[in-house]
């Protein structure tokens, strides 16, 4: 399809529990924060119709405020995010983006090192396909454990007797291991992710969206086809500080 357009969503609306060190969108990433850098990757592209960004629903005043001026150089939306999981904020912001798209791609506000050759492989398959996704081989072991922590060295019993808590949280935890997963045929899954309008939009109308990890999931539960393409594995998502420290590492590069 030559003439389609994408509408791009951006979930901004995280808590980043697990970087801890503030608000993860806010680092620098040579000059700019980080969520600039990722809405600049679709910026530069002809086929973009619209961007929306979602905010945390509770800051959005907050969000427009810090980033508003620059997202609005760039033509971006901000919207309200949802409260508990991704999904909600992904279907908020669907009714955003404008009819004349014939495209969403759904795309981490924390992935600012998507490169230009990335998108362009993603949604050149949308233009044949209807629902497509990157995904990266997994080359690691892969092992499921139990649910519960068993301690991984020789506890002290008096001291737990007095310190309780405290000497708890020193342990060394472990998890049995319950079975080696086979890894052939597995892949890690990134984004964007890119479908055609009316699917991601009927996707997000089914009932029952709780515990939905990603977009592509919600498409495979109507049955429809995904295509997965190849990712990148430099296309890392920023979650802890140290997958900070290896954008910064990457976009220097």
């Amino acid at each position: 399809m030559s003439d389609a357009r994408f509408g791009v969503i951006i979930p901004a609306a995280g808590r980043s529990r697990r970087f801890g060190l503030g608000d993860k969108l806010s680092q620098d990433l040579g000059g700019r924060p980080l969520l600039l850098r990722t809405v600049e990757i679709f910026t530069r592209r002809d086929d973009v119709g619209a961007i929306v960004v979602a905010a945390p629903p509770d800051e959005v005043d907050e969000f427009r405020t810090r980033y508003g001026a620059q997202l609005g150089f760039h033509g971006a939306t901000v919207v309200a995010g949802g409260t508990v999981e991704r999904w909600e904020t992904v279907r908020n912001a669907l009714a955003a983006v404008p009819a004349e798209c014939t495209h969403i791609a759904v795309h981490d506000a924390a992935r600012p090192a998507a490169s230009d050759e990335l998108v362009e492989r993603v949604f050149t398959a949308a233009r044949v396909h209807d629902a497509v996704i990157p995904g990266d081989p997994v080359s690691a072991t892969l092992k499921r454990v139990s649910e519960e922590c068993v301690d991984a060295e020789e506890g002290d019993a008096v001291a737990d007797l007095i310190l309780g808590d405290i000497a708890d949280s020193t342990k060394v935890r472990g998890r049995r291991v319950e079975a080696t997963v086979p890894r052939e045929r597995l892949v890690a899954v990134q984004t964007p992710q890119a479908f055609r309008a009316d699917l991601l939009r009927r996707a997000y109308a089914q009932p029952g969206l709780d515990g939905a990890t990603d977009d592509a999931m919600l498409v495979e539960r109507l049955g429809a086809e995904v295509i997965v393409v190849d990712g990148d594995p430099r296309n890392v998502k920023v979650t802890t500080p140290g997958d900070l420290a290896l954008v910064r590492a990457l976009l220097r590069r």
